[in-house]
């Protein structure tokens, strides 16, 4: 430089002038580069510092992370058919591709865990952890997960919404062919178990959920996420299975309209939801039909209008007295129960030409139910199955969300019970009874 100043001043004054620029240039943008990668982490540390805050208001916040490693929790298992389930510590494995670890808020008691309980055949297989009715906080995700993340508040739903298929994609179904309903004690990808007791020793899934333990894996075709904002945990919990199957089925599959003329079979919680929706469609006659008299009472705050017990029918067949009450038949006919010779029975006082009879009840495998053919070609009626209220969970559990947080769908009136996980056998106890609806248990024994 110096060589260069003394043959022409000007020009050297100029070259370090832009020497200088230049290298003050490379440290501002070094500088700005290292400020925006640490505003990165700054804004991510941020947004979680916000999900905690939101979730220790709710009384949801997620311990310190675990994330990649096995967590040990509690777990009710079923280590015997019929026997009370055994409160024990297990282990839940981290969460695979597709997979998230959830960690339990609370969990109820439906009738299809306590059938899975009872049957020493298969698909009842042991050890197993039961249970598919929950809400739940993201702990944790596998490879590949891009739906959900840390800290999301989630309701786990036995059905698949794969989103992919073309079950999911088409509006005229909610079964996805990807990953269809079974009654597996895996997990459905890869046909293994996320849980093992101490000794290392495989305990079962059931129905992609497992909600009976304070932490479980399920894979995301099986996951809602939902706004937690305004929400009760204990209600919304419904919505993974009985209330969702009821009310979809007065909505989505059947459509009830107003005015309508309505008979549900069975009056427990799946029965009792489809009156609540068709009371919400306005529906003008809302029959409901039950071994137990106490039940016209408690169906009374649900829209049921009338009742029939069957044991005061006499010598007359139960179609025919609910024929005679509806002159013809009713416009929709629901079976709640998952009895072969009641669902003959709700087809039987159908409306001819135009009635519909939706079968919601879980029948023993193999059983079956008898037409006559002649009747089915001239009578005009459906008949048709539905799984989870025909609705697609990522969807329209959001959407009945909506309609109970504007206390349209009122999901309070199932809740009969609130206990304590650890007082799971009660509420087993409770429902096998008779006296309870849904039973909710909260991990957290402080709720």
């Amino acid at each position: 430089m110096d060589d260069l100043y003394v043959l022409n001043p000007t020009f050297a004054s100029l070259v370090y002038s832009s020497s200088l620029w230049v290298n003050a240039y490379s440290v501002i943008l070094s500088e700005t580069l290292l400020f925006l990668s640490i505003s990165k982490y700054i804004s991510v540390a941020l947004v979680r510092v916000f999900q905690l805050k939101r979730q220790t208001a709710m009384g949801t916040q997620i311990p310190p992370s675990t994330s990649g490693e096995p967590i040990r929790c509690k777990a009710a298992v079923c280590r015997e058919a019929g026997a009370p389930l055994v409160m024990e510590e297990v282990m839940v494995a981290p969460p695979r591709a597709h997979e998230a670890r959830i960690r339990i808020v609370c969990t109820s008691l439906c009738q299809s865990d306590i059938n899975l309980w009872k049957r020493k055949d298969f698909p009842g297989i042991t050890p197993r952890i039961l249970g598919h009715e929950a809400i739940g906080i993201v702990e944790s995700v596998g490879a590949e997960v891009t739906e959900f993340s840390e800290g999301d508040t989630v309701i786990p739903v036995f059905l698949s919404d794969c989103g992919e298929c073309s079950g999911c994609r088409s509006k005229k179904s909610n079964l996805c062919s990807k990953f269809p309903f079974k009654v597996s004690p895996w997990m459905p990808r890869d046909d293994t178990s996320r849980f093992t007791d101490l000794d290392g020793n495989t305990i079962y899934h059931f129905l992609s959920v497992s909600s009976f333990s304070e932490y479980t894996v399920v894979d995301v075709a099986h996951l809602t996420k939902i706004d937690p904002d305004g929400i009760q945990m204990s209600s919304a919990c419904l919505l993974s299975c009985g209330v969702s199957t009821g009310v979809g089925a007065a909505w989505r599959t059947a459509d009830v309209e107003e005015g309508s003329t309505v008979a549900i079979f069975g009056l427990g919680s799946v029965g009792l939801a489809v009156a609540e929706g068709a009371r919400i469609r306005g529906a003008a006659r809302i029959i409901g039909v039950d071994m137990k008299p106490e039940k016209f009472e408690i169906g009374k705050k649900f829209g049921i209008t009338e009742f029939v017990n069957p044991a005061d029918c006499g010598d007359k067949p139960l179609s025919q007295v609910i024929n005679e009450m509806t002159e013809g038949g009713a416009d929709y006919c629901f079976e709640c129960v998952g009895l072969p010779s009641l669902m003959e029975e709700a087809y039987a006082c159908c409306q001819k030409g135009w009635g519909k009879t939706v079968v919601l009840g879980v029948a023993r495998p193999m059983s079956e139910m008898k037409l006559q053919c002649f009747d089915v070609l001239r009578s005009g009626k459906i008949l048709t199955g539905s799984l989870f209220g025909g609705l697609k969970p990522k969807s329209d559990i959001p959407m009945l969300l909506k309609h109970s947080i504007d206390k349209d769908l009122q999901l309070d009136k199932f809740v009969t019970h609130e206990l304590d996980f650890k007082e799971i056998n009660t509420a087993f106890d409770l429902l096998i009874e008779g006296k309870s609806l849904r039973c909710v248990m909260w991990m957290d024994s402080s709720k």
